[in-house]
């Protein structure tokens, strides 16, 4: 049966979304191809029909995961002000609901650790990735110096992803849910937004 360039389109999204969940929660080296092939409804035979093989899997994954994260703070965010967009930013990527879903978060956070050991094309799509987010944070960061601006920027995005991380590395909850309020503090406060002036916000991711 010949099916429609539309439907490999579909199946082709289908597979990646699949594989951005199951990278997310366990990792490039932790998921295989006939698990994401099965957890998108699909046999295993069908993979090549879209793949060369798993690294472009994982790099496509990897895009989407990004693409995700992105549309997720641009809803989040619309039609807000720099400040408030920075704000709830913040609010929504250093917190609990973050923490507890990895499958469906940011990959920086949870894929960090993974990528030296992945090949070149899954790399290249890790770092355009990062480097999509530290520009979306320097957007709204307060008038700066250009340089100084873009380095504010991407130490706090590697502050927050480190706080999201160690968050669910360690396993008493009460310690967790203090790492994230201190850095939510901190981050903010060096993005030029102090406590008292912030209002307290709870989106999710």
């Amino acid at each position: 049966m010949r099916y429609s360039d539309t439907h490999k389109a579909e199946t082709r999204k289908k597979v990646v979304q699949a594989a951005a969940a199951a990278v997310r929660a366990k990792g490039p080296d932790g998921v295989g191809v006939a698990e994401i092939m099965a957890e998108a409804g699909l046999t295993h035979g069908g993979f090549y029909a879209h793949f060369p093989n798993k690294e472009a899997l994982v790099a496509a994954a990897i895009e989407e995961a990004f693409d995700q994260t992105r549309r997720r703070f641009a809803r989040l965010t619309q039609a807000m002000s720099p400040r408030e967009a920075l704000i709830t930013f913040v609010e929504a990527y250093v917190s609990k609901d973050h923490r507890n879903n990895p499958q469906r978060g940011c990959p920086i956070s949870t894929l960090s650790n993974d990528l030296p050991r992945q090949g070149p094309i899954v790399r290249a799509a890790f770092d355009a990735g990062v480097a999509n987010l530290i520009a979306r944070l320097e957007d709204w960061l307060p008038a700066q110096d250009r340089t100084a601006r873009h380095g504010l920027a991407s130490s706090l995005m590697a502050e927050m992803a480190g706080a999201v991380a160690l968050s669910r590395a360690v396993s008493n909850t009460a310690i967790s849910e203090q790492l994230l309020e201190a850095s939510r503090v901190r981050i903010k406060e060096r993005a030029g937004y102090s406590e008292p002036d912030v209002a307290k916000l709870s989106p999710r991711l």
